[in-house]
C-alpha cells in the first residue's frame, strides 16, 4: 500500500489517512496522485474504502480547498 506514496500515509487497524501541504498546484497533483494509487491498490487486493469515512479536513485561513476524489467519488 505505500509503495511509491509521496505524502504522508498513516495506517492504524482500519483506518487510512493521507496527509499533505498544499501550498502549491504540485502539493494538490500530488495528493491527486496518491489517491489515485490507494485506489489502484485497493481494487487489485480486492478492498474497498468506505465512502461513508471520506472526509478532507482543510488547515488555514488561506486554504485555496481544492476538491478530491477517489473511486469516482467526490471527497
Amino acid at each position: 500500500m505505500d509503495s511509491r506514496i509521496e505524502c504522508t500515509l498513516s495506517k492504524f487497524a482500519n483506518t487510512t489517512k493521507l496527509c499533505g501541504a498544499v501550498n502549491t498546484l504540485e502539493g494538490r497533483d500530488a495528493i491527486h496522485r496518491d489517491l489515485d494509487r490507494l485506489e489502484r491498490w485497493a481494487c487489485a487486493n480486492r478492498m474497498k474504502f468506505n465512502k461513508a469515512k471520506y472526509k478532507v479536513l482543510h488547515v488555514g485561513q488561506r486554504n485555496p480547498k481544492h476538491n478530491y476524489r477517489l473511486s469516482g467519488e467526490w471527497i
